[in-house]
């Protein structure tokens, strides 16, 4: 008996050391990021304050942009959203609104607000989505095409807008999503610059509960009022002003966000478009892009631009959530074993030998032993497997370099293009710094476990996203 005691505290100290020992070189490589984020920004910030984007008597030259945008149930937002895409400031768009078989009235409400017509389009027969029962284009803005077609999910409304798009470019955008004005024009900058070997770009993406909304544009930007959205303000900041922009420093942005990327559109055709067979596409086609090119050998860039900026509706309620998170895990671990040919693979250059092996260690793994940490440490202190130095190490690693972490992104915001203009805004913001590190993160800890274990489980649901609507729209 007390040789099995004597395991199993053994096997606790050595679990606990272990577990600070992964934290303290997860924490140098996020360190590593932030740093190299802080050089990507300045250059950024430099070249957008002395290189406008929008030059008129060179806009003709710009390529053509389809904005498409899979529409499911989104009735509180659509309206507003299309609005936002149709008044863009850039020569050449077209908004390719899909209707991924509505139960609402998602339809409806576009039919009222822009006055859809049937027209005869020629709907390729290799076009890998679901039956498409009609195509519209609006009488009141010729930029406007709706496609009403069966329900297939989003990677497959995708497709179905990618392949009816003439454009050489295409943007895909969340139906919730509201774009600032001239974000095309930023947003495209990495295709002007390197137009032969540009793939895709991606922006910056807000919160936008609790903003006014008014015929398509923010014109009032305000934190949110409730905890969940405020706190979601700061992951997106770090997400976006770090980490992102570290990746970008070393050519190897691995994720584009969902709601606003802009994409070669033959390239994605060339990979036969977005998979149906996952729940986290934006994630799952960028890596698709990286291992298709560099197996074919081409030389290409995916890059991360700060400056355009798209709003999104986030959830506000711990359900709903979960429901999320729960879901952007499942994805994660899809994406990363289907492509686990990639990791610590020299052919993938570093892309597969630093960025895929540094982000399943940080994003994959990390959740989940961070939570067994939460409680393995504790338990080894109090049976005396570890010394108290270990619990207080792990928790700094954790939740205080967490702190650290979120004011870095704070910083990054106010120093370059400060759309939270206000003090009081930026105390809130430190404020939710420190809070989300005390309770809501051990949260999603927990919320990663239930991921695991519905993907193990071979849970493949998309769920539901509860929407109210933006502020200022119109009933």
């Amino acid at each position: 008996m007390h040789t099995i005691t004597h395991a199993v505290l053994m096997g606790l100290a050595g679990f606990g050391v272990f577990v600070v020992g992964y934290y303290a070189l997860i924490s140098v490589g996020y360190l590593f990021l932030h740093v190299l984020a802080l050089f990507e920004l300045r250059e950024d910030v430099k070249e957008s304050r002395w290189d406008p984007p929008f030059r008129k008597f060179s806009s003709p030259f710009y390529p053509g942009i389809g904005i498409v945008v899979p529409a499911y149930n989104e009735e509180a937002t659509i309206v507003e959203s299309v609005r936002s895409m149709l008044s863009l400031n850039y020569p050449e768009t077209e908004v390719v609104v899909v209707n991924d078989g509505s139960t609402d009235a998602t339809l409806d409400r576009l039919r009222e607000q822009f006055d859809l017509e049937a027209i005869d389009a020629e709907i390729p027969f290799d076009i890998p989505a679901e039956e498409i029962h009609g195509v519209y284009r609006s009488t009141t803005d010729e930029k406007l095409l709706v496609v009403d077609k069966e329900n297939g999910g989003k990677s497959d409304a995708l497709n179905a807008g990618i392949w009816l798009t003439d454009m050489p470019l295409f943007c895909a955008v969340d139906a919730d999503t509201i774009i600032d004005r001239d974000a095309l024009l930023q947003i495209v900058t990495p295709f002007l610059k390197e137009p032969t070997t540009a793939v895709a770009s991606g922006g910056v993406i807000r919160v936008a509960n609790d903003c006014t909304v008014e015929d398509g544009i923010v014109t009032d930007v305000s934190l949110p009022k409730t905890g969940f959205p405020g706190l979601q303000v700061m992951e997106y900041l770090r997400a976006f002003y770090s980490g992102r922009l570290g990746l970008n420093r070393i050519n190897g942005l691995i994720l584009i966000s969902g709601a606003f990327g802009l994409f070669q559109t033959e390239a994605v055709r060339e990979i036969g478009g977005y998979r149906h067979d996952t729940i986290t596409e934006d994630f799952d086609i960028v890596v698709r892009l990286h291992k298709h090119l560099t197996e074919q050998d081409r030389e290409y860039t995916v890059d991360f631009v700060p400056e355009p900026v798209a709003w999104t509706e986030v959830p506000s309620s711990r359900r709903v959530l979960s429901r999320q998170r729960r879901r952007w895990y499942r994805g994660m671990m899809e994406t990363v074993v289907t492509n686990r040919k990639m990791l610590f693979n020299r052919a993938y250059g570093r892309v597969g030998t630093l960025v895929m092996p540094f982000f399943v260690a940080a994003e994959t793994l990390g959740p989940l032993i961070e939570g067994l940490g939460y409680v393995v440490l504790p338990v080894a202190w109090y049976f005396g497997a570890l010394d108290v130095t270990f619990v207080l190490m792990f928790f700094l690693l954790t939740t205080g370099y967490g702190v650290f972490l979120s004011w870095f992104g704070v910083f990054s915001e106010v120093w370059s293009f400060n759309r939270y203009d206000s003090p009081w805004q930026v105390l809130r913001l430190l404020w939710y710094g420190v809070l989300e590190n005390f309770g809501y993160r051990q949260w999603k800890t927990i919320v990663a476990w239930r991921g695991l274990i519905e993907y193990v489980r071979g849970v493949d649901s998309w769920g539901v996203m509860e929407r109210s609507g933006f502020a200022g729209e119109e009933e």
